[in-house]
């Protein structure tokens, strides 16, 4: 329980701190897109949530053949040629990568991006 409530207590924390607006945008996050005004304010939120669903997504779903790649390379001692051969031991099957996304695997070096088709 006290794990809990300090792991929650820091999430608070970073996320107060980390949402102040310091006039940057960083290459590799969305810039923010509100306007400021009250009136655009349902509209920018709705703009938020769309974008935070799609990173999500591609997060959840490379994260799961992320680590069927890593278990993979762990009891074969190499990594996969490509996405097909940690099936059905490792996982399932490959789950569809989000909608107008593709699945870009590298076995030279095991990485895995979600990338736009």
């Amino acid at each position: 329980m006290r794990v809990v409530v300090s792991i929650s207590a820091l999430m608070a924390g970073l996320f107060l701190f980390g949402c102040g607006d310091s006039g940057k945008s960083s290459g590799s996050q969305p810039t923010n897109s509100s306007s400021g005004n009250p009136v655009t304010a349902p509209a920018d939120y709705l703009g938020a949530v769309g974008q935070a669903q799609k990173s999500v997504s591609k997060t959840a779903s490379s994260a799961g053949l992320t680590r069927a790649i890593q278990m993979f390379e762990a009891q074969k001692g190499r990594l996969p040629k490509d996405l097909n051969e940690l099936v059905p031991e490792f996982i399932s099957k490959i789950p569809p990568p989000p909608v107008g996304m593709k699945y870009v695997y590298n076995p030279a070096d095991g990485s895995l991006k979600v990338a736009p088709q």
